[in-house]
């Protein structure tokens, strides 16, 4: 092989291990921003379906009873159900892997960097938790104070999408960080406060799971089946304990390997070992791989090294992510958007007390509490700005934080069960959300039409 095309690829070599390894954060955004069109558009749809002359069929189709029966085992859930514990367990999955590689590479993994989004998650989930208390306090609504606690992710990154490379980088990051900080809270609260009853010894059972994913760590396994394998069936378990199996995606994530078979160094030598290996006669080797066998085992190998160079946990966030944000978000909203406004009292729906602790705390709570805390965080030396990112983009993001749609909507349906307080919720988290996005992009766009270095970036 010429020297100048060994060079070529590696070249490309090193550009695929970049992008396999050095650019997940650019990928997420993508995916993120992207998937909050699919969200949205899912959400008309049910709002559509549920209002039409054929909305009776949303509510039939989507508590069409499914079970599942192994032996003398079964559990019985509707199809809205299978969604909000199968779906979105898969949703908070990737939640747990997407926090996991920020704590050990990425905003999460330098103490002060990680405190900086901590800080605005807990001000962002204690605020707007104490804002419905105050509402609801003594009342028999008291159990939906984490409805307003939790950020939607993907509509919050969409809506930071608008600006393009207006905003700086590490603000994307900031949002990022502490949206998934703030869901990892989320899950512990659901986890705590929204399990009625707990069946102990299938506990036992998800406990000695856990142990046998411990061993696998331990004894270096990498096969990514071994895994899956563990988590469904602690999945399984969990859903049958009581417990919120939504816990269950983010307890199996921590015990997913983030080391490959073998680091970078080696991979590299790898690859420059097999190169070597792919000799022709002519200048050019042409579709040899059709007529060389060497040369088809080469390309098996080369194969084989970027599998084993890439960790079980990007493995499976790389393949998940896109389900996740193009197929399950879009069908959780689908299944819990949809709600009939015939005979709704609006000015009801509003003004009571529930409708009220959500939409304050998701208005003014969560962009008080983000700001609040990041910035005793900073002033106590606990935490730093990201860089170039002053307070006022802080402020913007804080109330972005405030699209609490499928984090709020998924809550609403633990806590109440009364049709008329459900419908009442979704109101108000439509509200509260969409007033939060319209404050939040136009703060921002405010801002950043008065940056002088924005007037060159096209």
């Amino acid at each position: 092989m010429m020297p100048f095309k060994r060079s070529k690829y590696m070249a490309f070599t090193r550009e695929l291990v970049a992008d396999q390894i050095f650019r997940p954060t650019q990928r997420f955004f993508r995916k993120e921003a992207s998937s909050s069109i699919l969200l949205l558009g899912a959400t008309l749809i049910a709002l559509v379906w549920a209002n039409s002359q054929i909305g009776d069929t949303y509510h039939k189709f989507w508590h069409t009873e499914i079970s599942i029966i192994l032996g003398d085992y079964k559990v019985s859930r509707t199809l809205v159900h299978w969604i909000n514990d199968g779906f979105m367990a898969l949703f908070f999955f990737t939640v747990g892997l997407e926090i996991k590689r920020e704590i050990l590479v990425g905003e999460l993994a330098a103490p002060k960097k990680a405190m900086f989004p901590i800080a605005a998650a807990i001000g962002g989930m204690l605020v707007p938790g104490l804002i419905y208390l105050a509402f609801n306090f003594g009342s028999e609504h008291i159990s939906g104070w984490g409805i307003p606690i939790a950020t939607d992710i993907a509509f919050a990154l969409g809506a930071i999408a608008l600006f393009g490379r207006k905003l700086p980088v590490g603000l994307r990051i900031f949002l990022a960080a502490f949206a998934i900080a703030d869901d990892l809270g989320a899950v512990f609260i659901i986890a705590i406060f929204y399990t009625k009853e707990i069946v102990w010894h299938y506990i036992i059972i998800c406990l000695l799971l856990l142990v046998c994913l411990f061993i696998a760590n331990l004894l270096w396994i990498r096969q990514t089946l071994i895994y899956v394998v563990l988590g469904l069936s602690i999945w399984f378990f969990i859903l049958g304990s009581g417990v919120h199996p939504t816990i269950a995606g983010v307890i199996v994530s921590f015990f997913v390997p983030a080391r490959g078979r073998y680091d970078t160094d080696r991979f590299l030598q790898n690859v420059n070992q097999l190169v070597k290996e792919f000799e022709c006669e002519e200048q050019s080797c042409g579709y040899s791989i059709l007529l060389n066998q060497d040369h088809l085992h080469t390309v098996h190998a080369l194969e084989m090294a970027c599998h084993d160079v890439v960790t079980p946990l990007q493995r499976l966030l790389h393949t998940l992510h896109p389900w996740v944000a193009f197929l399950v978000l879009p069908f959780f909203a689908l299944s819990n958007a949809g709600m009939s406004l015939h005979g709704i009292n609006f000015a009801q729906a509003a003004f009571n007390n529930v409708s009220m602790g959500i939409v304050f705390g998701l208005l003014f709570g969560k962009p008080i509490g983000i700001v609040l805390f990041s910035f005793l965080a900073v002033q106590m030396k606990k935490a730093v700005l990201p860089k170039d990112v002053r307070w006022a983009h802080i402020i913007g993001v804080a109330m972005l934080g405030g699209i609490g749609f499928t984090m709020s909507l998924f809550i609403s349906d633990l806590s109440f069960s009364t049709p008329q307080i459900l419908s009442y919720t979704k109101i108000a988290i439509f509200l509260g959300s969409v007033i939060s996005a319209i404050a939040g992009i136009a703060f921002l766009y405010i801002i950043t039409a008065m940056d002088p270095k924005n007037s060159e970036v096209n």
